[in-house]
């Protein structure tokens, strides 16, 4: 059977993933932020204090990545890390003065992305073209090894 690119789910999500990186790289790099670090921030500006763990779980990647994340992050300024006050074992990733103040102008810089590259679709498709998205993540993780952290 013959493999076509243009026909591929995979290939053609990939290269959706590297429009909207490019596109949010442009509006988020004068701000001193990168789309590695954006996924992090945008779990600790919904919950400050998460662990480095919690974000590997929440984020989906390797705790080796996550780490060198981290480490990023907290060199430009935008985390610090503390031990957790129950447990002295565990660290804790806060958000930084500037990472909370980045927080609005950084969300618009990805809407703005949003709305430019789902541009050509109606928003009736764009709200269906999410929810697919969802659809295939959820059943992605349930199939996916647990042992991440």
């Amino acid at each position: 059977m013959e493999f076509v690119k243009d026909d591929s789910a995979g290939y053609l999500a990939n290269h959706v993933a590297r429009l909207f990186a490019r596109g949010l790289t442009a509006r988020i790099k004068p701000l001193g932020l990168t789309t590695g670090t954006f996924p992090a921030l945008l779990e600790l500006w919904e919950m400050d204090g998460l662990t480095q763990k919690d974000l590997v779980v929440r984020l989906d990647i390797e705790q080796a990545t996550m780490a060198n994340t981290l480490a990023r992050m907290e060199r430009d300024g935008l985390i610090v890390r503390k031990k957790d006050e129950s447990d002295g074992r565990v660290q804790r990733v806060w958000l930084t003065r500037r990472a909370r103040d980045l927080r609005g102008p950084a969300i618009e810089a990805a809407r703005a992305e949003n709305a430019a590259t789902l541009g050509s679709l109606s928003e009736a498709e764009q709200r269906q073209f999410v929810t697919l998205m969802q659809k295939v993540i959820a059943a992605g993780q349930q199939q996916a090894p647990k042992n991440r952290a």
